[in-house]
């Protein structure tokens, strides 16, 4: 009646053994580390740079305990975090901007445990210190800058199909042009709708001028404020890299709030800097001219022609280009990678609004078979990113870059070419700093708290159901390493309020069994044999069980979906523990108690309380 068949058993041990085996890196601890990986994708990671890094290491008698090299960067890892600074300072200084090194916190864990994917949690800023921001990106000055645009766009449109007006100017959000005869106001809103249909038109009669509004739909608003924070969240991403932040938080929160957690980053100066920072990107022309090798090689020396600035671009040639600039990064709609269908090869598909469009066609017609360079402009200094051949006139806003050597620098240009500049201003409207010592003084507490609740349940249950108390405290006790074990496989990310509903899973769990050795309890008062008091018990305090449990787990999806930050993490951790206890309560405890009691031919009396 009650033995489980050999599979449920061994359902039960590969959960078991799963639960350990992933919940294990978590007790290893944390090294810290220094991170090193490209700034440029033309530049590989190989072992000659490992033994470079290990040369300079040593010759600055610098003690490490590991060095290698992986997919994401190679890695050093020390004993404490005054040698990990001063080794980061070191690698700066010899490595140089080709480079980007990056504090780190690495896992202790044996090799074999990481070989099979058995990585620990990631803890979350209020557990490990560092700088916490919330970012409002302004919409209006976005709409604004969208708007500029359309001013430079009318003048263009109207002088090339020769319309006379009297002047364009920006009032808000909405562009104004000046005519003096209705036939002249017809005209151009006839080439303005049909050149740019997302406007909206009116036109006014001003006494001796004839007015033409064009005015932002609410569509297009939508779609300018949602550009502006994706770009604004993409460009975060490329800046905080040289912040050095191994896993940063960086999203959207509302519809014009980004929210950024540093974790490990003490200088709030520094991360302030380079949140705030701008860049730009410019397109120029190679000047072929004087690119013969002579010229080249004096200018490497600094005798540049004038009118002509000397570059070296990513695959180390070096280019002369022509200080006069043929279009900025503000014409730049979309950027994103994709394949030449006739050759295969990788190519970034980049799209002009209407203005850098025309602009660019001009550009392209009058420079067939020259070279365009790419450039990226930060805090004053210039990188050539590529200088594509032009081998025909590019019309329509649909630009197509070549000489991608993989999708890779494909993917990393598009970014580039999106994100080189903040698309709207932001401002900090909250900033808050969490020192390391607060972090650990959190998970010391955080994990105090579970095991003293853990503790407390164990002796209550023990002391009240005696032997199936202790089988509850197992299965309790089986249920948290499952736990643990489900978020490390996810690599979530712990945070206080994952600690806190830890703690909840624990209380909410032993309800189950609760359920469970009472409803036993009642079916010996009710006359039933052992055994069938057991049977019974189980499967009658199933159905409560469950329900209790699904209209929790109802209210738990629903915080993880309309809650954000600490509320989502809190969700999460709590979702995922009503599943283990469901598991843990009804399944592994039934096993231990049918291994008790199940192969007994008679039994008198159950320890039970």
């Amino acid at each position: 009646m009650n033995r489980y068949p050999l599979w449920k058993y061994l359902i039960v041990l590969v959960a078991l053994l799963i639960g350990i085996v992933y919940s294990l890196p978590n007790l290893f601890g944390e090294s810290p580390a220094v991170q090193i990986s490209t700034a440029k994708t033309s530049i590989k990671l190989d072992p000659a740079l490992l033994d470079r890094v290990e040369s300079t290491l040593k010759q600055a008698n610098i003690q490490y305990d590991h060095i290698f090299l992986d997919a994401k960067g190679l890695k050093v890892t020390f004993a404490n975090v005054d040698v990990q600074g001063k080794t980061k300072d070191l690698l700066l200084a010899n490595l140089g901007n080709d480079y980007v090194v990056a504090l780190n916190l690495l896992s202790r864990s044996p090799s074999w445990l990481t070989s099979i994917g058995a990585l620990p949690m990631y803890l979350g800023l209020d557990l490990r210190g560092g700088v916490h921001f919330l970012l409002q990106v302004d919409m209006k000055a976005a709409l604004d800058k969208a708007a500029d645009r359309y001013v430079g766009d009318f003048r263009t449109a109207l002088r090339t199909a020769r319309i006379a007006y009297i002047g364009v100017t920006r009032e808000g959000q909405s562009v104004q042009i000046r005519f003096h005869n209705a036939s002249d106001v017809n005209a151009a809103s006839r080439i303005i709708s049909k050149d740019y249909p997302d406007l909206t038109l009116k036109d006014f009669d001003n006494g001796n001028e004839k007015l033409l509004v064009a005015s932002l739909s609410v569509a297009s608003q939508k779609r300018i404020q949602d550009f502006a924070i994706k770009q604004n969240i993409q460009t975060l991403h490329n800046r905080i890299n040289e912040l050095g932040v191994a896993e940063p938080v960086i999203q959207q929160q509302g519809a014009d709030r980004v929210v950024v957690q540093l974790p490990g980053v003490q200088d709030t100066a520094k991360a302030k800097e380079i949140l705030g920072r701008t860049a730009t990107l410019e397109i120029r022309m190679v000047d072929e001219e004087k690119s013969d090798f002579t010229t080249l090689e004096n200018a490497s020396k600094g005798q540049v022609p004038y009118g002509d600035e000397y570059y070296v671009d990513r695959n180390g040639n070096p280019l002369l280009v022509k200080k006069n600039v043929t279009l900025t990064g503000d014409y730049i709609t979309d950027a994103g990678p994709g394949f030449d269908q006739q050759s295969g090869q990788s190519v970034v598909h980049v799209t002009l609004d209407g203005r850098g469009a025309r602009i660019f066609q001009q550009a392209t017609r009058e420079n067939v078979k020259k070279r365009m360079a790419i450039l990226l402009i930060e805090k004053g200094k210039a990188e050539v990113i590529t200088a594509p051949v032009i081998n025909e006139e590019i019309g329509g806003g649909r630009v197509q870059i070549s000489g991608m050597t993989n999708p890779q620098e494909a993917t990393d240009i598009s970014l580039l070419l999106r994100a080189g500049a903040l698309a709207a201003p932001m401002d900090i409207i909250e900033e808050r700093t969490v020192g390391p010592s607060m972090g650990e003084e959190n998970i010391t507490r955080g994990v105090h708290s579970t095991l003293w609740g853990f503790v407390a349940i164990a002796i209550f249950m023990i002391i009240y159901y005696m032997v199936f108390g202790t089988v509850s405290v197992l299965a309790l006790g089986i249920n948290l390493l499952l736990l643990l074990a489900l978020l490390s496989m996810m690599q979530a990310t712990l945070t206080l309020p994952g600690l806190a509903a830890i703690a909840l899973t624990l209380g909410m769990a032993i309800d189950a069994n609760v359920l469970i050795n009472e409803r036993i309890r009642e079916e010996l008062r009710n006359g039933n044999t052992p055994q069938a008091a057991i049977h019974a018990g189980y499967d009658r305090a199933f159905g409560t069980i469950l329900d209790s449990n699904v209209t929790t787990l109802i209210a738990g999806m629903a915080l993880f979906m309309f809650g954000t930050g600490p509320v989502k993490g809190f969700a999460v951790v709590h979702v995922l523990g009503i599943l283990t206890s469901m598991f843990s309560a009804v399944l592994i405890s039934r096993a231990i108690v049918n291994l008790i009691y199940g192969y007994r031919r008679k039994v008198t009396k159950l320890a039970i309380g």
